[in-house]
């Protein structure tokens, strides 16, 4: 069996580094990982794979820095050209990027059957390209891999089952990974100087958050008047914005960084502000409150179970879930993504 798994960004691969330890466990398995190149990152270098016990990509598309049109169209050019020559059994996608899209839109104009990694999540806001993308991904997917239970939910009440797909409640491979990259941590020497003191973690990128200026200096505001001292890794994007409308945030702001520091982040950290969606998951696994500074959330279980708050840029809405965090103990033996065998189930059902 041939499988072309398609990435374009890093926490896909983090994602595909799950189900890739499992097939190199297997025998009878070829994968070809394709880097469409979508989000360009310079920490993508040699030691990020090394650390992170991820195969090079065999294929490196170098698609990026384009509109959204464009971008999927020139994905697809390219992934066609490689699924002819490559004749893969099945596409492996993740999540709901462009390549994602893209890779969904080619396997099913080739009749190359599709497994959707994070199929069935759903924030109802059809003004995120990102629903879009996981939308028309799950509607032309075989294999729908759900994180969880409300994701199945999604697509029954969706009418999959009258589709030629199977649905599987696979558990969340960012559980997996969560759980064997913080066990490596003394491995990988860290490249942040954690704070002494008690901090909050922030992360804040997206386009509602980051383009409108006053949106951004709310935010800003917000950010500044905490108790506790905060910590933003500072996203290339966001810190365009922030230098183009001349706002010099008066909170402590840093690089980037990987994957393991932002363990070590979330582990010491009090709790987490993010627009996010994978911190947001992130923050459950290690057991910190997350309020979400955005208007709605793919991950309804954990606003349920109350230790997520969804703000957007709301300064009332964020006070109120700070008090509230700072007066509860966070909940325990909540099991919302699975046993941490995520990667194992999707190649079990794969027939792999």
């Amino acid at each position: 069996m041939k499988i072309l798994t398609i990435v374009g960004a890093r926490p896909q691969f983090v994602k595909a580094a799950v189900v890739s330890r499992v097939i190199r466990e297997r025998s009878g398995i070829e994968e070809l990982l394709v880097h469409t190149g979508q989000h360009f990152d310079a920490n993508m270098s040699d030691v990020f794979f090394q650390e992170m016990n991820i195969p090079h990509p065999a294929i490196n598309l170098d698609i990026n820095s384009m509109s959204h049109g464009a971008m999927t169209a020139r994905m697809m050019e390219k992934l066609e050209e490689v699924a002819i020559r490559e004749k893969p059994d099945l596409f492996l996608i993740y999540g709901d990027t462009n390549s994602t899209l893209a890779g969904a839109l080619v396997a099913s104009k080739l009749h190359i059957p599709i497994g959707h990694v994070e199929a069935g999540l759903r924030s109802f806001n059809m003004k995120m390209p990102e629903e879009i993308n996981r939308i028309l991904s799950d509607r032309v997917s075989k294999w729908l891999f759900c994180p969880t239970q409300t994701a199945v939910d999604n697509l029954h009440r969706e009418g999959y089952d009258n589709f030629q797909s199977q649905i599987s409640l696979s558990g969340d491979v960012m559980y997996d990974a969560a759980l064997y990259y913080s066990s490596r941590l003394d491995e990988v020497p860290s490249k942040v100087e954690m704070p002494d003191k008690s901090y909050a973690l922030v992360t804040l990128h997206r386009e509602e958050n980051t383009d409108d200026e006053g949106t951004l200096r709310r935010l800003m505001g917000i950010l500044e008047n905490m108790d506790e001292e905060v910590v933003l890794p500072l996203h290339p994007r966001t810190r365009k914005k922030l230098e183009g409308f001349g706002i010099t945030p008066r909170i402590k702001t840093i690089d980037p960084v990987g994957y393991y520091d932002m363990i070590r982040l979330l582990k010491n950290c009090s709790f987490v502000l993010t627009d996010s969606g994978g911190l947001q998951k992130e923050a459950f696994f290690f057991e910190k409150f997350c309020i979400t500074l955005r208007e709605q959330t793919e991950w309804v279980e954990l606003v349920d179970n109350g230790v997520n708050f969804i703000c957007g840029s709301d300064a009332d809405k964020v006070k109120k879930a700070l008090d509230q965090i700072r007066h509860t103990p966070f909940p325990k033996d909540l099991q919302l993504y699975g046993d941490g065998k995520a990667g194992e189930k999707i190649i079990d059902v794969l027939g792999a």
